[in-house]
């Protein structure tokens, strides 16, 4: 069963973690928690690997990317969900319905999309030190679609060809379609194409979608 905020929720914070791997979207981000939402205790890390000492820090805190150099999709999320009760807000730059939902049901206790105003930061630490959860505003919280990671994904993940799935491999370890193209010995138009496809079968609009849909199948 999902967690509900109150549940993971500690009543006041200051201090938070702040997980991303691109410093000038950290840097802005740490300024902005402590000028909008009061937050004096902030520490950085680029990946999971290097945040995961320093939650024996005991940060109020959690700021996630979901997309890291070492793990993709919900991975991180869901490792930090046992290692942690404290709340975990996602921000990501794949802001829709679907990767919002899924994210929450996963154990995030909120969503904020990268290109927020200053306002929407200070309004989702308030809601999280209230213990509610936060969705951003124009986004509705999907229910759980236990089919979309079992059966469903499975019988479209069996439909694509084998270059197919050697491509989405790569998209999984967070390969761009310029390395793709090199390691595979082929044309990036070529890539472009086949994730084109890929995307179509996953029935999905993302290259996150596709991660997350093929990780929740249990793809590798």
């Amino acid at each position: 069963m999902t967690q509900s905020a109150a549940e993971i929720a500690p009543p006041g914070f200051t201090s938070a973690l702040i997980i991303d791997d691109h410093p000038l979207f950290c840097d802005a981000l740490l300024m902005t928690l402590q000028s909008v939402a009061g937050l004096q205790e902030i520490a950085t890390a680029p990946c999971l690997q290097e945040a995961l000492p320093q939650l024996e820090l005991a940060p109020d805190l959690i700021l996630l990317d979901l997309n890291l150099p070492d793990v993709q999709g919900l991975d991180g999320l869901k490792q930090l969900r046992r290692l942690t009760k404290a709340p975990i807000l996602v921000i990501s730059s794949m802001a829709d319905n679907r990767v919002i939902s899924a994210a929450l049901h996963a154990g995030a206790a909120g969503f904020i999309p990268k290109h927020s105003q200053r306002e929407v930061f200070r309004a989702a630490v308030d809601a999280l030190r209230r213990g509610e959860r936060f969705l951003p505003a124009g986004y509705v919280l999907l229910p759980e679609q236990q089919d979309q990671g079992g059966t469903d994904a499975l019988s479209r993940l069996r439909s694509l060809t084998q270059q197919q799935a050697r491509i989405l491999r790569l998209i999984c370890e967070g390969k761009l379609n310029k390395q793709i193209a090199f390691d595979l010995s082929i044309a990036e138009t070529t890539v472009k194409a086949h994730v084109t496809a890929i995307m179509r079968k996953l029935a999905v609009q993302s290259r996150t979608q596709a991660v997350l849909r093929a990780k929740d199948a249990g793809f590798r």
